[in-house]
């Protein structure tokens, strides 16, 4: 077995620490890489004999990015949705029939060639793991498509069936949830390890709290994780519903009441806040408040949410300088929410973490410190260290 030493590494963050920014922060310090798993690590003056090594020069090791919220198979255009919110027109879930009807038009080697080049991108940023919803197909055959479709990249694909009521079932909308937690569920299950709903009350083309409960637990039913989309446009049943059910993970968080953050803080051990700012960047819509939920000890991830309609970007440093700059997160805080808290939201300790026996999964920063994320918004200074993980797409076994 091949190993591999980094070395000159100016400052190490291995989100596995007992101070308070639980970042774990070592100067001086080298690992060891044995085929995809981290072997060793200890001071530089220490380090085994390795196969190869690799200086980097005195830039900061970070663990690699866990983008765990993001709909990447699509086709189509939604840019001139996005002018027209900059002038004022507001977001209620609509556009998505737009993307719906792209996707449907595309064909496999159409949407397996877009969603590659998404992926580059993402780990050209920094990014190791990604989850991926389907959900712009809304036929049984075509959210299957997306499902495999997604699966060559990650084994963290999402079923998203329950995304919107599509176009030809708006006056039947039970005929439509029938289908999702029927027949389409019993074909994509296979493809999924997730399955997820769009529970909104404030859209006309999302699904209400009962509706969605009866997506959840038929998707629980049959073997697979539970996610939410909630409390986006409004304050609503989504984060009761996900506490109520376990998920690991509700979505959104914009607009919380103080039962929403106490039913989050007295379930953190089992359910994450996954906070979307790029969301509220591109929406014009009001950030959640990170700080507050922080002080309350609910858990919290950061993901980017990167679609077609309400945030286009696959930035995960974007999304730590948004959380730094307007929802009141430290630094330290978004770093850990979106590498250590996002592998939490989706119930993995095999990444998000440098620790001995964990995934080789690093990012190295063109920066001597992590604080540099947040200190140079939009500058590209995260990649994935591709000799940690050159054989590999930002995916992870689960």
């Amino acid at each position: 077995m091949s190993s591999t030493a980094i070395t000159g590494i100016g400052e190490l963050v291995t989100c596995h620490g007992t101070s308070p920014d639980l970042l774990g922060i070592r100067s001086n310090a080298a690992l060891v890489i044995e085929a995809d798993t981290i072997a060793w690590i200890g001071a530089a003056r220490d380090v085994p004999a390795a196969d190869t090594t690799v200086d980097v020069g005195g830039r900061a090791i970070i663990p690699g990015f866990v983008d765990s919220h993001s709909h990447l198979v699509f086709a189509g255009d939604r840019g001139a949705e996005f002018a027209a919110r900059m002038t004022g027109q507001p977001y209620d879930g609509g556009g998505i029939d737009v993307t719906v009807a792209a996707t449907r038009a595309a064909s496999d080697d159409e949407l397996t060639r877009l969603l590659a080049g998404r992926i580059a991108e993402l780990r050209a940023l920094g990014t190791t793991t990604v989850e991926i919803k389907s959900g712009y197909g809304l036929t049984v055959a075509d959210e299957v498509r997306a499902l495999t479709i997604a699966r060559q990249f990650t084994p963290e694909a999402t079923f998203l069936g329950g995304h919107v009521v599509p176009a030809e079932y708006a006056d039947d909308r039970a005929a439509y949830v029938d289908l999702v937690t029927g027949p389409m569920l019993e074909a994509a299950a296979p493809y999924g390890r997730w399955i997820d709903v769009f529970c909104e009350p404030h859209s006309p083309h999302a699904f209400d709290a009962d509706e969605a409960r009866q997506i959840l637990r038929a998707g629980a039913d049959i073997g697979l994780g539970l996610r939410v989309h909630g409390n986006q446009l409004g304050p609503g049943p989504g984060v009761q519903l996900a506490v109520e059910l376990a998920a690991a993970s509700v979505d959104h968080c914009t607009f919380l009441d103080d039962a929403d953050v106490d039913v989050l803080a007295d379930a953190a051990d089992t359910t994450v806040a996954t906070l979307l700012p790029g969301v509220e960047f591109c929406t014009r819509s009001p950030y959640p408040d990170a700080a507050r939920l922080l002080a309350a000890g609910v858990s919290i991830a950061l993901a980017t949410d990167c679609n077609p309609g309400t945030c286009y970007s696959s930035s995960m440093p974007w999304v730590i300088s948004l959380a730094v700059r307007e929802m009141g997160m430290t630094p330290a805080q978004a770093l850990f929410a979106a590498t250590a808290g996002s592998a939490k939201s989706l119930r993995r300790t095999d990444i998000g973490r440098l620790v001995v026996g964990n995934r080789a999964d690093l990012a190295v920063l063109d920066a001597p410190s992590y604080l540099h994320l947040a200190y140079r918004p939009g500058v590209p200074i995260a990649r994935v260290l591709d000799v940690a993980i050159s054989s590999r797409r930002a995916s992870a076994r689960p």
